[in-house]
């Protein structure tokens, strides 16, 4: 079997953009990858345009020897760019894989370790008894694990010490009247300091939050290391980590409790299934990051599968979220929910099919920028 095409799809699914990949081969048989990288789709489809130069005519077979002639085929090696296009021939490579042994994917990185998958549910609102409304809705609907936000995230200008300390109050009324018993944290996306996460913690009862997701940036490990001494709220980190070279000052210095790995990111199943083992041998959970179309949540849920220590995957599907990248026409067959879980699927390979007529004649590609934030002085920040 040998590889034929490469052909990336740039196109418009609901409120974004999705870079979805196939992969051809002279058998017949395709596979189906997606990346991450959103907002820089065209970046991601020029590194995919370099790779495809040496990837036609190879064994799709090999996917751990192809994975490592793709980071290490260049002097400047790595990064999210790059990853991004990996990660999407990756997973499409794990699915031609499936198909020709006639397996699912999750069979071919050790077998499923559950038939299901728990997911958190997303809720949002703006204000604090809409969200708790919201929340109470998602649990009736079978959630027991809620990440908590605000809809209204593109507001500018933007200022964190008043936001903290809005959002500390509405997380302390959220626990008072949704009980102990629902896991809940609140996604800060990169947008407070190291003195604002800190005062943002502090400002709420003990047993609060079950997770803080993502509230500095991340280019600075050791920053992470000092937040991580000042507050005991365990930190859900990772979901832009392009490598498990990225990962490995925040396992090895026990900076995050839970792993919000991106496997559309960091570099398909070949590269997180190892952040995966590193991750267990240091008792850290995994969290999937999800926010994409259903190859992503086909290839996150086969993932989730076969790893030992899922916490649980995002999901979007939560009740008032609208779902429109994942109800596309384009996708005839994807993974659905049952309650709040995903069934884990047992046809070969990842299980999604695409109507490829549809796929032709879809939205085309918008260019589309994530907010950019300012702050009341006019100075940018961080959304």
């Amino acid at each position: 079997m040998k590889i034929t095409a490469i052909r990336p799809y740039p196109i418009w699914v609901g409120d974004r953009n999705q870079l979805i990949v196939k992969v051809e081969t002279n058998e017949g048989i395709h596979g189906w990858g997606e990346s991450g990288l959103s907002s820089r789709e065209l970046a991601v489809m020029g590194a995919i345009e370099h790779y495809r130069e040496f990837l036609i005519g190879r064994d799709p077979m090999l996917t751990g020897a192809l994975w490592q002639e793709l980071y290490r085929s260049q002097y400047f090696e790595g990064g999210r760019v790059l990853t991004a296009a990996i990660s999407a021939i990756d997973i499409a490579l794990h699915d031609i894989k499936g198909k020709t042994l006639g397996v699912p994917v999750h069979q071919l990185l050790g077998g499923k370790q559950r038939t299901s998958i728990p997911t958190f549910g997303c809720v949002r609102a703006d204000d604090p008894n809409t969200l708790i409304a919201s929340a109470r809705r998602a649990m009736d609907a079978g959630w027991d694990c809620l990440r908590l936000g605000w809809k209204s995230d593109a507001v500018s200008p933007y200022e964190p010490r008043a936001h903290i300390a809005e959002i500390a109050d509405w997380m302390t009324q959220a626990r008072e009247a949704l009980g102990s018993a629902v896991m809940l944290g609140v996604d800060y996306h990169h947008r407070l300091s190291v003195a604002e996460a800190a005062s943002f913690c502090q400002k709420m009862p003990g047993g609060t939050l079950d997770f803080l997701e993502e509230p500095i940036r991340d280019e600075t490990p050791e920053a992470y290391a000092v937040l991580r001494r000042m507050t005991d709220i365990p930190f859900a980190i990772g979901e832009e980590f392009s490598s498990k070279w990225q990962f490995l000052p925040y396992i090895e210095g026990g900076h995050t409790q839970f792993a919000r790995l991106d496997i559309c990111n960091v570099g398909g199943f070949t590269e997180a299934m190892k952040v995966a083992g590193w991750c267990e041998a240091h008792y850290i959970d995994l969290m999937p990051h999800n926010p994409l179309g259903p190859i992503c949540t086909a290839a996150t849920v086969h993932f989730s599968a076969a790893v030992a220590n899922l916490s649980h995957v995002e999901c979007w599907e939560t009740p008032g979220e609208d779902m429109a990248r994942q109800e596309s026409p384009i996708f005839v067959k994807r993974m659905k929910l049952v309650g709040s879980t995903y069934v884990v699927p047992d046809e070969p390979g990842l299980g999604v099919e695409i109507d490829e007529r549809a796929l032709k004649d879809a939205e085309p590609f918008r260019i589309s920028e994530m907010p950019h934030l300012r702050r009341k002085d006019g100075s940018y920040t961080n959304w």
